[in-house]
């Protein structure tokens, strides 16, 4: 059974920081590219940052760039978002999602074939 958790979510106040993880199981976590995404009440799901399997590059949107750390740890199959810097724009419920691809990630959120179930972060002003 193939399995995404999240973890570390948990309320802060604006300028605090986060490190939420994702551990996975059930698929050849070395294979695929790992994603994070959220959702805010009442807006749509966007992309957050992604990080491939091949070379561990990374891709961050542009609103989280310089803020936020996408990293995997193959060993230990986990996927983490750490979050700088947090806004209370930043407050959304976040997901990890994994996408079977040996290229280079991207933020289509259609691309990833495995989502968790979400951790709620919510920043205080």
């Amino acid at each position: 059974e193939v399995q995404l958790v999240e973890s570390g979510g948990g309320l802060v106040q604006a300028g605090g920081s986060l490190r939420l993880s994702c551990a996975a199981s059930g698929f050849t976590f070395d294979d695929y590219a790992l994603g994070w995404f959220r959702q805010a009440p009442g807006k749509d799901r966007e992309g957050v940052s992604c990080i491939s399997s091949s070379d561990g590059s990374t891709y961050y949107a542009d609103s989280v760039k310089g803020r936020f750390t996408i990293s995997r740890d193959n060993s230990k199959k986990t996927v983490y978002l750490q979050m700088n810097r947090l806004k209370p724009e930043d407050t959304a419920v976040y997901y990890c999602a994994a996408d079977f691809s040996l290229n280079t990630c991207g933020l289509l959120d259609r691309r990833y074939d495995y989502w968790g179930q979400g951790t709620q972060v919510t920043v205080s002003s």
